[in-house]
């Protein structure tokens, strides 16, 4: 795909060597019942249809087993679409429920793909071309992947001359083992390049930045070190408990759930090399290189916790759907070192949890004290990057108070996106990267080799939670809605951490009026 250099420093779209799918597709949703279609996987889809983003004469295939006719699938389907009310949005449902259809089905007989495979064909006898494309997107459980993929194959895959991709989701196995059970089993059927394995957080606007801020800045390039950075910490945290979902969440608990994805891909984009071009494989191969730099995680660079009731709140173990005397931890904050010349000693603390005191995620890279002499017990610069919610970029730094004295106070420099571009809407990370998909770029997908690497980083840890490796630990007790477990400031104290001048805060509660 050919490159042009743009004076207004747009960034050439990421290179592929697949075909952008333009006419005749079929997008099929399986799972298409299921809580994460209906919320986000089809709302993304109608995104992108009223922004005229899918193919021409795209149509949208549920599938699942539950029996419904296509007046309740257009219902579910259509359940969690925002600003219906408005008469323009109103108008786009119409026809986005023109181009839905709905079959029935299980996952693991061949007969029900059969008959899938009859609905894509009356379907496709409508296409002026011979030459049809299939996207199958697995909004499903784990445990049906690889039945699934074996029948699409099997069944369901577009004839010779058409393409085919195959969009999965987490979680990708329990544990090393089970991963690459599940990957070598997915690639008996479909190859590498048909495959996109999705984690919706590459989607989301502030982890893209992250390749423009690095890469596009001498300013940032010449701190982004060992030589400039004291410590680094990525948060995630959620106001809710498991409220009734228990069981599921009892079974991978939190560092499955967030920290061995989510959070370490933000990780291997914030700290890879600079990759010699924007091509998919090339961003993918930087972002392994950096994270088989990283050895397993060591139990003594681990906090545990789980939440008890408060504040009128149950408590993690109030919840029906959870085991009685459960020990999986509902926070976790763990930490890893990466053993490269930029990075060597530099602590990235990753730390998330669930019934804490506010929604958030975001970047906190905490820069080292200035040369003591002419400075005394100065603030650190640090660097925040709010992935969401209020998307942000904010360095904190210092500044002579105005008047008389010569006083040094913390301040910010603030990049708040709700007020530099307030022009601009904020896509879905769904709607990012099935878009992605539509268009063959793997960059914001996650690689075989990079999934098993991450595998190998967290599955001792979670071998150890697990029982598998001694008697399990038992998490420390925080209260439900608190900011986590009393022993967290101990924790990340212990990594160089040092917190602030308790008189400054960012406005961030400013953003309300905006």
């Amino acid at each position: 795909m050919p490159r042009e250099r743009s004076m207004s420093g747009t960034i050439p779209s990421m290179e592929t060597t697949h075909d952008e799918l333009k006419d005749n597709t079929i997008i099929v949703v399986l799972g298409a019942s299921g809580d994460l279609a209906k919320k986000k996987t089809l709302p993304a889809l109608f995104g992108l249809f009223r922004q005229k983003f899918l193919p021409r004469d795209c149509k949208i295939v549920g599938y699942a087993r539950t029996k419904m006719d296509k007046a309740e699938f257009d219902k579910r389907a259509t359940s969690y679409i925002k600003g219906t009310e408005d008469p323009e949005v109103s108008k786009a449902l119409d026809d986005f429920k023109k181009a839905l259809t709905y079959v029935a089905g299980g996952y693991e007989d061949a007969e029900s793909f059969q008959n899938l495979e009859k609905h894509l064909k009356e379907i496709e006898a409508n296409y002026q071309s011979k030459e049809c494309n299939r996207i199958f997107y697995l909004a499903l459980p784990p445990t049906v992947f690889i039945p699934v993929a074996k029948n699409l194959k099997e069944n369901c895959y577009a004839p010779k001359g058409g393409i085919n991709r195959i969009i999965i989701e987490k979680p990708f196995g329990k544990d090393l083992d089970s991963a690459r059970e599940l990957l070598n089993s997915v690639k008996q059927y479909w190859t590498e390049d048909e495959t996109f394995r999705i984690d919706h957080y590459l989607g989301k606007e502030m982890v893209k930045n992250l390749l423009v801020l690095r890469f596009a800045n001498v300013a940032m390039g010449a701190c982004w070190d060992k030589n400039s950075i004291s410590n680094v910490q990525i948060t995630f945290k959620e106001p809710f408990g498991t409220e009734g979902r228990g069981g599921y969440f009892d079974e991978f608990g939190i560092i499955r759930d967030i920290l061995q994805n989510h959070l370490l891909q933000v990780l291997s984009i914030l700290t890879m090399e600079r990759p010699v071009s924007f091509a998919a494989e090339d961003i993918r191969d930087e972002k392994v290189k950096v994270l088989r730099s990283i050895p397993p995680i060591e139990r003594s660079d681990t906090l545990l916790g789980q939440y008890v009731s408060a504040n009128g709140k149950p408590g993690y173990l109030d919840d029906e759907t959870v085991p009685p005397n459960s020990v999986c931890p509902t926070f976790a904050a763990t930490t890893l070192w990466i053993h490269n010349p930029r990075w060597e000693g530099v602590p990235f603390i990753l730390k998330a949890g669930k019934a804490l005191n506010e929604a958030k995620v975001e970047v906190r890279i905490q820069f080292k004290d200035v040369t003591q002499g002419i400075f005394k017990d100065i603030a650190r610069n640090e660097l925040v990057i709010r992935i969401q919610p209020s998307e942000a970029v904010y360095l904190k730094m210092n500044a002579k108070s105005p008047g008389l004295y010569t006083r040094a106070i913390p301040t910010e420099m603030d990049l708040t996106y709700k007020r530099r571009f307030t022009d601009s809407k904020i896509p879905e990370a769904y709607e990012a990267l099935i878009l992605d998909a539509l268009r063959g770029d793997h960059s914001n997908f996650v690689r075989h080799d990079e999934l098993d690497v991450a595998w190998k980083i967290f599955t001792p840890i979670l071998h150890w939670i697990d029982g598998q490796s001694g008697p399990r630990p038992r998490p420390v007790s925080y209260p439900y809605g608190s900011r986590g477990p009393k022993e967290l400031d101990a924790f990340i104290g212990k990594y160089g951490y040092k917190r602030g001048d308790a008189a400054y805060f960012w406005p961030i509660t400013s953003l309300a009026s905006l």
